[in-house]
């Protein structure tokens, strides 16, 4: 734990929001100042460092300083999203949390993100995906419309693809790691996230499934992320990445 909120037992929240960073100095504000913003704010924000050397840490403590927010910097050495997400969740499960809600470092949360992903635990969701959109600070709306196409060819891919049908679970629901909820119960029914660098989500999803976990798609529940991978790696190279295929390549976020 590098710095934590002190807050009484009996303050202890029940929702915590998740967010993994690595040398996100230059992205991470706008994203910590959205979730200041929320609607509803009777959360606890858990930011995992996740080796940044270019002061991230800095910034989140010197946000921390600003904000009335409950919050926890933790850091996590092991290289890879799925280390820093497992070892945020399970220390908040370890501090009372009930309902994890996830983002990521470069994202801008929907004023109505953690409420829209309260209701959905309210309704019995176990696990919460929201629509994927880009965010608009950085995207035209030819753009914007361009990343909901190959979001929606994605999904329906994932959805006919072999290796993501099994017989006796629900059926497969593409999500994305920058916007999910999943309660405290089911994550470590299912096992948790894999302990490893990105992609994570398609591997997740299937033991979700696999645990018979109730997935809820929550309308309300959106984000705007960077397209710096799209940018980066472009249609065909993003699409090897969240296929498992682009494990070798650094992450260009």
């Amino acid at each position: 734990v590098v710095r934590s909120t002190e807050f009484s037992e009996g303050e202890r929240r029940s929702l915590w929001v998740l967010v993994p960073a690595v040398n996100e100095s230059s992205y991470i504000e706008p994203t910590l100042w959205a979730l200041a913003d929320q609607d509803d704010t009777d959360f606890v924000l858990c930011v995992i460092d996740n080796g940044s050397d270019d002061g991230t840490p800095d910034r989140v403590a010197a946000f921390a300083a600003r904000t009335s927010l409950s919050m926890v910097l933790l850091r996590e050495p092991d290289k890879g999203v799925g280390c820093a997400i497992d070892t945020g969740a399970r220390y908040a499960i370890a501090h009372g949390a009930q309902f994890l809600v996830r983002t990521d470092a470069d994202t801008v949360p929907d004023v109505g993100w953690v409420g829209a992903a309260r209701a959905g635990f309210d309704a019995g969701g176990e696990l919460l995906v929201g629509p994927m959109v880009a965010r608009r600070d950085e995207n035209g709306v030819l753009a914007r419309t361009g990343f909901r196409m190959a979001v929606l060819a994605a999904s329906a891919f994932g959805a006919v693809r072999p290796r993501n049908l099994r017989r006796g679970v629900q059926r497969y629901r593409m999500h994305a790691g920058f916007n999910m909820g999943i309660t405290a119960a089911l994550y470590e029914r299912c096992g948790g996230m894999p302990r490893r660098p990105s992609p994570t989500d398609r591997t997740f999803m299937n033991r979700v499934r696999a645990a018979g976990g109730r997935i809820h798609h929550v309308r309300g529940m959106q984000v705007g992320t960077s397209t710096r991978r799209f940018r980066a790696l472009g249609v065909v190279g993003t699409a090897r990445w969240y296929l498992d295929r682009g494990a070798a390549v650094e992450d260009p976020r």
